[in-house]
């Protein structure tokens, strides 16, 4: 951590056990931006038990720094430098203990698996809107990279306004991505694409669902089923900041995108 900073954003996702500091952050005094990517490496290792090592180690100054932002464990040429590996290995003085397994992926979708932690209202739409726009508005105003992942029931639902807003979100984000039935691969400029098929139980659902370092948040909504005009629909819906109930959701969504296909060049 600390070479690229919309690597924090991920960490919720990949759950590591240990966590490495950049020697940037361990070689000079901490600047703004150090400062938001290390409080960001104290919040994932308090919540989690994750183990901070610092690298680059060579100074006492170097050592005192490191213990100053959080390193329990550290490697650099202060405690040794390369050698020939020994015929033997003692066994370590200090062994690392390993966290307890990773959590599974939750099954199901983010309204059913929302629903049961949280009783859902109802509510047209035209109500719902500006939600959305303030959870995008985190993401876009935001000092941190997020991780955005919305769901729009068909890709006939992405509408132009939309993709650009997207488009922009993608431009200073760590992963944008948009789900719906029929929704293409690249459904706007860096915006990651999924579709699932028509019978999908996600195909009810509009989830707006933003993750950064230092906040969360959800709009997980419901079609109930209403004819008539699209802002007249109405929804089931709950709107949560509650962060493992949002992680939840989130994880739920982030298992459906395929991974990326490597570009031969």
């Amino acid at each position: 951590m600390g070479a690229e900073t919309a690597s924090l954003a991920l960490m919720p996702f990949l759950r590591p056990e240990i966590i490495k500091l950049d020697l940037s952050l361990i070689r000079s005094e901490p600047s703004a931006e150090a400062v938001r990517i290390i409080g960001g490496v104290l919040a994932e290792a308090e919540s989690t038990g994750a183990q901070i090592v610092a690298e680059g180690i060579e100074t006492p100054e170097h050592l005192e720094r490191a213990l100053a932002l959080g390193a329990t464990l550290g490697q650099g040429w202060l405690f040794g430098r390369a050698g020939p590996l020994p015929d033997v290995f003692q066994p370590p003085q200090h062994p690392l203990q390993p966290r307890p397994a990773a959590q599974a992926v939750p099954e199901g979708t983010p309204a059913e698996l929302v629903f049961q932690a949280r009783s859902p209202r109802r509510a047209a739409k035209r109500h719902l809107l500006a939600v959305s726009r303030h959870l995008e508005g985190w993401a876009t105003e935001g000092r941190d990279p997020a991780v955005v992942l919305a769901t729009f029931q068909e890709a006939s639902r992405f509408t132009p306004a939309t993709r650009h807003r997207y488009a922009a979100l993608a431009g200073s984000n760590a992963l944008v991505a948009a789900l719906g039935t029929g929704m293409p691969a690249v459904p706007a400029v860096g915006v990651r694409g999924q579709s699932f098929d028509p019978d999908d139980a996600l195909r009810r659902e509009w989830n707006v669902i933003v993750v950064g370092p230092h906040v969360a948040g959800a709009l997980i909504a419901r079609d109930v089923g209403d004819d008539g005009p699209d802002a007249d629909r109405r929804f089931d819906v709950v709107v949560t900041y509650d962060r493992e109930l949002v992680l939840t959701a989130a994880r739920a969504l982030m298992a459906r995108i395929a991974p990326e296909t490597p570009q031969l060049s």
